[in-house]
This record gives C-alpha cells, structure tokens and sequence, in this order.
C-alpha cells in the first residue's frame, strides 16, 4: 500500500529476494551458487555456498555488520578483485604424486597456511561463537586468532582450541587496562599477539549504518550504548575497571609500539601493514613478522586490494621476518596466489563466519575443507608440490 512503512520482515524477505536475483548474484560475483539455499555443510559446492544460510540466519543488522566496509566500499571489493588481476603460470613437468600443505612458523609446525583471522563478536552470527570456531579449526589443522572483542573468554577458547592461540589487540587510551588485557592472553596461553595498526579512528561504514544500529528495537535488546557498555559485552574485559578509558590507540607511535613489545613475552606481530615504508618500520623495531591486511576494507576508502600490496611489503622486508596477510581470499587460487607472492601464509574472515553463521561449528570445518582441497588441487595442477616450492614463478601480473 502507499506510504506503508515496511516491516523488519519485509525488509528480510527482500533483502533475500535481491541475493536471489541472477543477475545481481552474478555482479557480485557469486554465481549460480546465490540461487540455491543448501540444507548441509556436506552440500556445499564452494563456499558461496553458505552466503545465503548465513544471511537468512542472522539478523539484518548483523549480516550488515559482518559485510560492511566503508563510504562505498571499494576497498572491500578491491580486496576480491586484486586477485584477479594476477594470473597463474604452470610448470607441468614437476612430480606432484603428493602435495604437502605443512609449514613452520614460530617455531610449531602448522598443516595449512590457510589461518582463521580474528573476528570480534562472532557471538552475533552463530550461539557457540568463538568455541565453535576453535573447535573447527583444531579438527581441521588450521592456527585460530582470537579478538579481544571475542564474544567467549579466551581461557574458554583455548581449552576449545586445545592449541596455543594467536591473540588479536585492540589497545586502549589507557595503559593499564592495555596491560591487563596482554596478560590474560598470556593466561590463555596465546603465543602470537597480533597488534592491529590500522585503527587509529572511527570509519564511516555506510551499509552498517544503512541496515541497522543500535538504536534499532532489534538491538536495543543485547546492546545497551556506549563505549564503556561495548566494552563490558566482553568477555576479557570481565572485573576489568574501564572507568577511565575514554577510546581506543588514537596514534600507533613507534614509542608505543616498542612499549607494547617490551611488554609481553608473546611473539610480536604488527597487522595492518600496506607499505614499504610501515614494512620497513616493522623490521626496525623488532617485530616478529607482518601482516599485509586493509582490515577487510572496514577502516579506510580507496585503497589497494591487499594481495597487490604484497609484493611492495615482501620486497621491503627482504626476507628479515614472515610477511602474512589477509583480505580477499576467496578461492584455493586465492591462496596460491598470495604465496606465490611471497606470502607465508594466509588469513580468512568472512568465508568462515559465512558457514559459522549457516551452520556452526560444521560449516566452519566445511569451509576448510573446501578452501584446503581447492589449494591441494591448484597446486597439482600448477606444479608445485609443497609451499616451499610456491614461488613467483607461478604468477604474473595479467596484462592491461
């Protein structure tokens, strides 16, 4: 009817209606996969797969919160499509009887350079959350990075994990409570914290805002506002005084850097590195590795895909410290892609929060599957039967 205002419902139901549309699935780049709605993880052809699932699972709000990227959010498609602008070169000559996905890094030896990135809040796509996550990626062999904004205690995580956990921080205007934090990670077990860099203020995330806040009924009901209630949502905050926190790091100064790194036992790895120059800093003040990563195009507009800032970082670092990076990955090509380039392993957000979110901890596992298989199989094809043999070789630049 005209002027009708429409429901949550009615929103939902388009929402699924506009996933559902061909040729919208396919601008996205999803394919037939957008038609169809699986019923199991054990039906998924490719990870697309659990897109609709998890979108029909969560709320409207969450969905948007999960996807989001900034302003018009280029710098998430760019993410995806910074790939496709590099082309694979196979050498069909090498014995490929067997693949081996194994590789070390800080000292343990891991059966896949596919990682589990932190994601804060998983709480809001899937009940079991964080433990549902762990628990898939110890049954698969994957690393799992927990979030300060974990929506589970770490110590809980890790004793879902069974494995020493790599430990995402989000530092605060206040260093006593950053301190706090570092050492009940370090409880936990974690060996690995990551420091992320590319947060220093609020970003404008415009299909965030346009779907959903917390002024909406729907979230008026577990969120109570303010920074202070946001951070005691969390479990790792629990009996921490935040009275004097008024915001996160407004400035990652080498000063600060150093004084975080002087303060932990963890290994020390800067995430959010996009150039040479941030690279080179890395190295300088002792960090243990880096991690190429534009936090999934959720902070700043216009940037490059983080595949094709790379090779700058890779080059910079000179072969000093392991270069990792995240963002994009959609594919087994995806990963080899990466390698190729010189990454030594690789991070995944999205794609396992899609299949947390369709089905827990199953479709989870399901999206390591897929992704692992599709990495052993492009490495047969390419010629390169370990990741120690992946190298640029395999890659070129595809022309313009």
């Amino acid at each position: 009817m005209p002027g009708r205002i429409p429901t949550e419902q009615s929103r939902r139901r388009f929402l699924r209606h506009v996933l559902a549309s061909p040729l919208i699935a396919h601008s996205l780049g999803l394919g037939a996969e957008a038609e169809r709605r699986i019923a199991s993880p054990k039906e998924a052809i490719n990870i697309f797969d659990f897109i609709p699932v998890a979108q029909q699972n969560m709320l409207a709000a969450h969905w948007a919160y999960l996807e989001t990227g900034v302003d018009d959010d280029l710098t998430v498609k760019a993410n995806v499509e910074g790939f496709r602008r590099y082309q694979i070169r196979p050498y069909p000559f090498a014995d490929v009887s067997r693949i081996d996905t194994t590789l070390e890094l800080f000292g343990r030896k891991l059966r896949s350079p596919i990682l589990l990135a932190p994601v804060g809040n998983l709480g809001a796509f899937h009940e079991e959350a964080d433990v549902a996550c762990a628990r898939a990626a110890a049954a698969r062999g994957h690393q799992f990075s927990v979030s300060v904004y974990s929506s589970r205690h770490p110590q809980e995580i890790a004793e879902a994990f069974g494995g020493p956990l790599w430990f995402q921080l989000y530092p605060t205007d206040n260093w006593e409570v950053t301190v706090q934090l570092i050492r009940r990670a370090e409880a936990a077990g974690a060996e690995v914290l990551l420091v992320t860099v590319d947060t220093p203020g609020g970003s404008n995330r415009e299909t965030l805002r346009r779907a959903g806040n917390q002024r909406n009924p729907e979230c008026r009901v577990c969120h109570e506002p303010g920074l202070h209630a946001f951070l005691k949502r969390h479990p790792i905050y629990r009996d921490i005084d935040v009275a004097k926190v008024t915001s996160g790091v407004r400035s990652y100064t080498r000063d600060f850097l150093d004084r975080v790194h002087e303060t932990t036992r963890m290994r020390f790895v800067i995430k959010g590195v996009m150039t040479a120059e941030a690279a080179r800093e890395c190295v300088a003040h002792g960090a243990d590795a880096v991690i190429v990563s534009n936090h999934g195009g959720r902070e700043l507009e216009s940037l490059l895909g983080a595949v094709e800032a790379l090779e700058e970082v890779v080059q910079a670092v000179g072969g000093k410290i392991p270069v990792l990076m995240d963002g994009g990955i959609r594919r087994g090509t995806d990963v080899f892609k990466a390698l190729a380039l010189g990454a030594k392993a690789v991070g995944i957000g999205r794609p396992y929060v899609w299949g947390l979110g369709a089905f827990g901890q199953e479709g989870v596992e399901r999206v390591l599957e897929l992704l692992s298989a599709e990495l052993a199989g492009v490495m047969k094809q390419a010629g390169a039967a370990s990741l120690a043999a992946i190298g640029p070789q395999f890659v070129r630049r595809r022309p313009a």
